[in-house]
């Protein structure tokens, strides 16, 4: 599931992203109000941890403006401030959580993991199916013609970035950066050793072959010919 995180203090937001990844999530960081609100608009998140004082646009403000355009992905307030006024603002403002810092990660997986069973999220974004293959993605399961196939959290991370972007051409540069949080090494082969055993699992024992590698660009994940 995917997840942004709008955070300007630099160590808390490395912290959060993180744990987050660990626990097997896809993670977008934002470290300032203005990108926050842009990509929160523009891309599809199952969750925002969205801390409140931010130095441009603060949180209140962002979420009032994803409610009245419609946007109805849970939001969860990160902040110091903890009074019982801004806790019920957050709320009628069209929060869904309020965490207060310092918080114990722990905690925070936990609501996290209690706000994404709600059901709040889109229907669609609990499955996914390309061709026979099928991503449960609450439970971190796959399957392919009905077989369990076994992944490791990375992945399974790295299918479903595929998956969830069928039929794009994803560069190693930002399947680097969404996967394993790092720069690009031209002189890295990680990608390809982890197309190669992802494809080892779901490609080598079936028919229709999904993944794909585009020459000098990068690698898709699609329907051969659209069938």
């Amino acid at each position: 599931m995917k997840i942004l995180v709008v955070e300007d203090e630099n160590k808390t937001a490395d912290y959060v992203r993180q744990g987050l990844m660990e626990a097997g999530f896809m993670v977008d960081l934002a470290r300032n109000g203005l990108d926050g609100h842009h990509m929160a608009m523009n891309e599809a998140y199952d969750l925002i941890l969205l801390d409140v004082m931010l130095p441009d646009v603060d949180g209140w403000r962002i979420v009032k403006s994803l409610r009245e355009s419609g946007k109805q992905m849970p939001v969860l307030f990160l902040t110091a401030r903890g009074s019982v006024d801004d806790r019920v603002k957050g709320l009628e403002l069209g929060a869904d959580d309020y965490l207060i810092k310092p918080f114990a990660f722990s905690e925070l997986l936990a609501r996290v993991r209690t706000l994404l069973r709600r059901g709040n999220a889109p229907t669609q974004s609990e499955r996914i199916e390309v061709a026979d293959l099928v991503l449960d993605l609450p439970r971190r399961k796959a399957s392919r013609m009905g077989q369990k196939v076994i992944l490791t959290n990375k992945e399974f991370a790295l299918l479903e970035l595929l998956a969830r972007r069928q039929g794009e051409v994803l560069p190693r540069s930002l399947i680097a950066s969404q996967i394993w949080d790092m720069n690009f090494d031209s002189d890295s082969n990680v990608i390809d050793v982890a197309i190669r055993r992802l494809r080892a699992k779901i490609d080598d024992p079936f028919e229709p072959k999904l993944i794909h590698t585009v020459r000098g660009m990068g690698y898709t994940l699609d329907i051969p010919n659209g069938d």
